[in-house]
């Protein structure tokens, strides 16, 4: 078999980006696609995306996968989920590789028994056709018997406005947009019809914000979402410009960093300041009440925080 190292797609990036950045958006999947009945409460532990394959001649042949993690309920299950914007005939070829590989990780050799324990498969396909499966099987065939299992199917397109928002897929919202992929030239040419995708959009903005304001989600998460449907819609329209600045007037434009990380990254520093703060005045409370001389309490807390001489009396 030929020697290839799969690359990365934008809609793979927004796919991983949204299950790391907002893992509390993937029990609603796991529940859909696996038929689990998780709670929203379960750690989950992701597990690193890059895997090392040995192949012929010692040499080892980088693959990365979109996403596997194990879930902490009842019991600990392992899960590999892939995106993939349509079918193509080395896919099953890369779940096997992969699904042997995350056993591997987490192998265990007892008494001359080596037991691999192989995760729950999915992949989300962007695109489907009338003969696009609606499950993918691996048979393997062992000198003990025969092996098989099955690689659910997802078909982001079968999924309506109503669905999503009912059955809380928020992480299908960003890919939304190839719904109406086949119709992006009638978008174009039809300020009309181009109105009609925009309101469906209005809809989506105005369901996250009551989400948003029930407290279901976060404003770090609405603004993910957001982003990342940007970051679709500018490759899947590029050549569409009506449709990409139809959408985005709706939505919002382009969000650099992205707003969501600066959202998150602020809150951390001003936690982390105000933490500082709070911890200092607890010191200086402490230590003024133990009638410690004011000299030595702005030494002390000089010391323990790196304050400068000037930075340390104001909090006196």
């Amino acid at each position: 078999m030929e020697n290839t190292r799969i690359t990365n797609t934008p809609y793979d990036d927004v796919f991983r980006t949204l299950l790391n950045d907002c893992s509390s958006l993937i029990i609603p999947i796991i529940n859909e696609v696996f038929h689990e009945h998780y709670s929203g409460q379960e750690k989950i532990i992701f597990s690193p995306n890059e895997h090392f394959l040995n192949q012929q001649g010692g040499n080892e042949d980088e693959r990365i996968t979109d996403t596997s993690f194990k879930i902490e309920g009842k019991e600990t299950k392992k899960y590999h989920l892939e995106c993939q914007s349509s079918t193509d005939n080395s896919m099953l070829v890369r779940f096997f590789e992969y699904d042997t590989q995350i056993a591997l990780d987490e192998g265990e050799i007892k008494e001359n028994v080596l037991t691999v324990t192989l995760p729950h498969s999915a992949v989300l396909f962007l695109r489907h056709h009338t003969s696009t499966p609606d499950t993918l099987k691996i048979r393997m065939v062992t000198p003990g018997g025969t092996v098989e299992y099955d690689i659910h199917v997802v078909k982001s397109q079968q999924y309506t406005l109503e669905d999503i928002f009912e059955k809380n897929l928020l992480l299908l919202i960003p890919f939304y947009i190839f719904s109406h992929e086949t119709r992006f030239e009638e978008y174009e040419k039809d300020k009309t019809k181009l109105r009609i995708l925009q309101e469906e959009y209005e809809q989506i903005k105005n369901k996250l914000e009551e989400l948003l304001n029930q407290g279901t989600i976060s404003e770090y998460t609405r603004c993910t979402i957001i982003d990342m449907s940007n970051k679709v819609l500018e490759h899947i329209a590029i050549k569409y410009n009506s449709v990409r600045e139809g959408v985005k007037a709706i939505m919002g434009g382009k969000i650099l960093e992205y707003e969501a990380k600066t959202i998150k990254k602020e809150g951390i520093e001003q936690g982390i300041e105000r933490g500082i703060q709070q911890g200092i005045q607890g010191t200086v409370s402490i230590l003024k009440n133990l009638g410690v001389p004011t000299q030595t309490i702005l030494v002390k807390i000089q010391e323990q925080y790196n304050l400068s001489p000037e930075a340390s009396k104001k909090y006196l």
